[in-house]
């Protein structure tokens, strides 16, 4: 059964689409959902007068796809997660913990337009962003131990400075009554 899409939808199309489905798939849930229509001679006719109407408006949304697109060329997406002993994860690294890390890095994705699968063991990973119909970026993702990576920056400060003099401590001086006994 061909349909005409109304709007994205990851894993079949993308707006404006003429996909092929199954006909239980376009029946009882795309056409009912307002999600699509049946792909008739005079549906047909349409979508391609609107698409002539609409050519540079989609070439402007296209273009600010690909600028979002270009903001996150480079980009890899480090997660800490808690590790039992074997490597497993405790949980998973999914969709909505990458877009999360990527606000924090000042680049708001939608969850809904990542596609990867969840992550369940440490190692590196690619997860696949999609903008518009033909922009996508694949972003690496670096799944580490929470308490691996973490632990060498901050031995790295604790350590004292060369330049730094060396500070003398003065000696204490403790009497045996001071000290209570644990008789």
């Amino acid at each position: 059964m061909k349909i005409i899409l109304k709007e994205d939808i990851i894993g079949l199309g993308y707006k404006n689409e003429v996909v092929d489905v199954k006909p239980g798939y376009g029946r009882n849930y795309l056409i009912p959902q307002g999600k699509g229509v049946i792909a008739s001679p005079s549906a047909l006719k349409v979508l391609a007068e609107n698409l002539r109407q609409q050519a540079h408006k989609i070439e402007v949304q296209k273009a600010a796809a690909q600028k979002r697109a270009d903001e996150l060329e480079g980009v890899v997406v480090e997660v800490a997660a808690k590790v039992g002993a074997t490597g497993q994860l405790y949980g998973s690294v999914n969709t909505a913990i990458v877009a999360q890390e990527l606000a924090k890095k000042g680049i708001v994705v939608d969850r809904k337009i990542i596609t990867m699968r969840d992550i369940k063991t440490v190692g590196e990973y690619e997860a696949l962003v999609h903008f518009y119909k033909d922009v996508e970026v694949k972003v690496p993702v670096k799944v580490y131990a929470e308490g691996k990576e973490e632990a060498a920056p901050v031995e790295a400060e604790a350590a004292p400075a060369e330049d730094a003099a060396p500070v003398e401590e003065a000696p204490i001086d403790i009497e045996d009554e001071d000290i209570p006994s644990a008789e």
